[in-house]
């Protein structure tokens, strides 16, 4: 089997999600073959555009396949105070709108699966409204992909006292996320905010990118500074979480990975967020309620931070 990993990205093209296509753009062992816009970091248009001006400063010549513009039972929640209004920190950017694919996202994710069933993987960066759309076309669209990795969920249930990190992808589209995570599969992986809020680029690596000069890390660097405003005031500092790209990285290296856990997941309300959880307290112990079954998912838990972070800066900067 080859090495190389043929990636279709669903993407809601925000500062994180630009970051990624950058990473896979500068790893040998990655091929974008098509992309998906949908809204969330930013409207699906601005998505789509982004997707465009990303894949053309790289010279990629990738189909973009235009995704849905709000989750399926709500109203869409855009954070454009995260990512700035157009998702990449509102630089002025000119950002024609890219070659259509020809066929809505949902269309092209269950067209592309059955050409090339075992071959591809998909990789789920926003919320997962044209996965569960692909999904009513064909319910077993899962088990076409070699593997489905998502950046979403929230783990296990944590130790008591734990801070909740936002799962913003399941909770943009939790009618969604319940469809994706009942749905048949071979191997579904979640990577989730557990993981990906302690994974974070710290000023070293930030000035890093700022100083290499490459195509790929002057745009990361440009378009960090809404982010860095956003989060600053979470840690006091200006550093970022690198949720995304993680998701990237665990997809072409599950050596990263250093421990998980496997089991049902459900989709459940804590206040006014839906979070997806494995079924499972940090104990590992069932928790104290029913919940619905579900097919295995393979729950990320621990990854080793420091070498994804010195790839990802080592990728983005080499020349």
């Amino acid at each position: 089997m080859s090495t190389t990993r043929r990636i279709v990205v669903d993407t809601d093209t925000g500062i994180d999600d630009a970051h990624t296509l950058l990473y896979l753009a500068g790893r040998a062992d990655a091929e974008i073959v098509a992309v998906t816009s949908v809204y969330g970091n930013c409207e699906e248009e601005d998505a789509a555009r982004n997707i465009g001006y990303v894949t053309g400063l790289l010279g990629l010549d990738v189909p973009v396949f235009r995704g849905a513009g709000k989750p399926l039972e709500s109203a869409p929640h855009i954070a454009g105070y995260v990512h700035g209004l157009d998702g990449l920190g509102d630089r002025g950017y000119h950002r024609p709108q890219p070659r259509d694919g020809g066929e809505p996202a949902a269309e092209a994710l269950v067209r592309l699966a059955r050409e090339r069933p075992g071959e591809l993987d998909l990789l789920a960066l926003g919320p997962l409204t044209n996965l569960a759309l692909a999904l009513r076309i064909d319910p077993e669209l899962f088990t076409r992909y070699r593997s489905v990795v998502l950046m979403g969920g929230s783990g296990p249930y944590p130790p008591p006292g734990t801070h909740l990190t936002v799962d913003a992808n399941v909770n943009n589209d939790p009618a969604a996320a319940r469809a994706v995570f009942s749905a048949p599969r071979g191997e579904l992986v979640m990577v989730g905010v557990n993981v990906t809020s302690v994974t974070l680029l710290q000023e070293h690596a930030i000035a890093a990118l700022r100083a290499a000069g490459t195509p790929r890390a002057r745009l990361a660097s440009e378009i960090l500074d809404s982010y860095l405003d956003f989060y600053q005031h979470h840690w006091g500092r200006r550093i970022i979480p690198l949720h995304d790209p993680l998701a990237a990285g665990v997809l072409l290296d599950p050596g990263l990975v250093t421990a998980y856990a496997v089991g049902p997941v459900n989709v459940v309300r804590h206040g006014p967020q839906a979070r997806a959880h494995l079924m499972r307290t940090a104990d590992g112990l069932p928790p104290a309620f029913r919940y619905e079954p579900a097919p295995p998912t393979k729950v990320i838990t621990a990854v080793d931070s420091a070498r994804f972070v010195a790839d990802f800066v080592e990728v983005l900067t080499r020349p």
